[in-house]
């Protein structure tokens, strides 16, 4: 789980980018938006989901960079936005402790 905390912690991203997700967070469903993004019939943890999260956003940054033509930013901000939402969860203390 470190792993995943520290690759979160360490991305560089236009600031946009970043404001832009951010504000999203107020929208964000998790059941909803998760299960659609990953395109799977129930939302997994979040350390798998945000494990999975990572990888298509460094392949969705990856073609932001190369200014490819199937570039989906709304796509990369979804993205962003339940990145951030998932490590919220993992640094949620765990219930009765």
């Amino acid at each position: 789980m470190t792993d995943l905390l520290a690759l979160v912690t360490h991305l560089k991203r236009p600031r946009l980018l970043i404001r832009a997700a951010r504000l999203g967070q107020l929208d964000y469903n998790r059941d909803r938006d998760l299960r659609r993004l990953m395109r799977m019939p129930a939302a997994p943890n979040p350390e798998q989901a945000l494990a999975r999260l990572l990888a298509e956003e460094e392949r969705l940054e990856a073609e932001r960079r190369e200014g490819d033509a199937g570039y989906n930013l709304p796509r990369h901000i979804e993205v962003l936005i339940a990145m951030i939402a998932e490590v919220r969860l993992l640094h949620r203390p765990a219930a009765g402790a």
